[in-house]
């Protein structure tokens, strides 16, 4: 299990000048990543040291938006005002995951600008939907990793998460250690947090020194 990346809200009148601020901080430019038929979305990536990855989602004007799990969680923070929604966890074999939940994963897939395909499996964003401490899982079924499309030069040293760490560790396992070795985790009562759960902050190195992205 690792922490594969963080996903940030914004909409789509934003999305833009969210990606050209958040990439002028971390010292490098983001990747237009395109778009999730699935689930009516489309991001921009930028990647990061350790085999990980930021992006920067928003909701399109497609029923997918309002009709897949990972489209709701996506369109309500954008509705919300946008900002930090969730971590994702890859792991080797989801079976694992579909097992615990009860449930099969879902199959997405993403359309890059030049016509490529990236394809993988998800579950748990029902979790993250209830509740936005929790993260989801994915298992890639391409080698083309978002972390590869470009030399990183930023890394995450810390999250900052409002909630409750038994509760996570209970919903991530016994791989909870190892999935966020190198990374600093602390704990934010979700009353600093207007009484929500969910990242907090996350922390980055760059080529300019510290970043702290809320």
């Amino acid at each position: 299990m690792h922490l594969d990346h963080i996903s940030y809200v914004a909409s789509h009148d934003h999305l833009i000048d969210e990606v050209q601020r958040i990439g002028s901080r971390l010292g490098a430019g983001f990747m237009d990543g395109g778009i999730h038929p699935r689930f009516g979305t489309r991001n921009f990536t930028l990647p990061l040291h350790g085999g990980r990855y930021l992006e920067i989602v928003c909701p399109l004007d497609h029923p997918a938006a309002d009709a897949s799990p990972f489209g709701k969680v996506v369109s309500q923070r954008a509705q919300d005002g946008g900002g930090l929604l969730t971590w994702v966890l890859s792991v080797s074999d989801i079976s694992t995951f579909e097992k615990r939940l009860g449930r099969e994963s879902v199959d997405g897939h993403r359309r890059r600008p030049d016509g490529s395909d990236l394809h993988w499996k998800q579950i748990g964003v029902l979790g993250t939907l209830e509740d936005r401490q929790l993260p989801f899982f994915i298992e890639w079924l391409t080698e083309d990793h978002p972390s590869k499309e470009a030399k990183a030069v930023a890394k995450i040293e810390k999250l900052e998460i409002a909630g409750d760490p038994e509760r996570v560790r209970e919903w991530i396992g016994e791989d909870f250690e190892s999935a966020f070795a190198g990374i600093a985790l602390e704990w934010v009562d979700p009353a600093e947090n207007n009484g929500e759960t969910g990242i907090y902050a996350v922390h980055f190195s760059t080529p300019s020194g510290s970043f702290r992205l809320d």
